[in-house]
């Protein structure tokens, strides 16, 4: 069974979408009632442009690498602790689907959960919900047990026309905590930028 890294990890130069004549037609017609930095939350996008998942579920790329997560506990240095925090949170942004995908909006009260085995280091526990639709907020919370380990956090992902390209703006604020060291790690999650839109190839940073 491939795993989720294994399945949306691309290589250099595979980031790039070339649109067919029809569905680049289709974008032009909708990008012609956009106006710049328009609100794209409310804005019925084309299929052809969207990750078959929700964005609850996208959420799980940052577990791509959950053994270097689990890993950040096992060090007695605190300066070693620090940068295995800042490797573990730099492993999962690699991981995106081939061209330029947007996941589905979840829906008020939609639900995710999923269970990593992580062998020896017991289970890596993930659960997400959508607990406001207009604005859109997502929470999630992840605990190994074993390792004492829990990251949690909130996201207002706020989507904007920008003319050449579109960004989804990550709001919100996360807290990773080692509970046997009493730490908090407080981090926020990327904006993501939609380039060549209407001149160039399709390209997702």
């Amino acid at each position: 069974m491939s795993t989720p890294e294994e399945e949306n990890q691309v290589a250099p130069g595979e980031g790039e979408d070339n649109l067919e004549a029809r569905p680049r037609s289709l974008l032009l017609e909708l990008i012609s009632q956009l106006r710049v930095g328009m609100d794209l939350s409310r804005v019925t996008l084309p299929t052809f442009v969207l990750e078959p998942r929700s964005f609850l579920e996208k959420l799980t790329d940052f577990l791509s690498h959950s053994d270097l997560l689990l890993r950040v506990s096992d060090n007695d240095d605190p300066l070693q602790r620090v940068l295995a925090v800042t490797k573990w949170y730099l492993s999962g942004w690699h991981v995106r689907p081939k061209g330029v995908k947007k996941p589905y909006n979840p829906i008020l009260g939609e639900l995710f959960r999923c269970k990593i085995d992580n062998g020896p280091d017991g289970f890596t526990n993930y659960v997400a919900e959508q607990v406001s639709h207009h604005p859109p907020v997502s929470v999630f919370y992840v605990e190994n047990r074993k390792k004492n380990i829990s990251f949690y956090g909130s996201l207002v992902p706020r989507s904007r026309f920008l003319g050449n390209s579109a960004a989804s703006l990550m709001e919100g604020t996360s807290w990773l905590k080692l509970l046997n060291y009493d730490e908090e790690y407080e981090m926020n999650f990327p904006n993501v930028y939609a380039r060549g839109i209407i001149i160039g190839s399709l390209l997702m940073e």
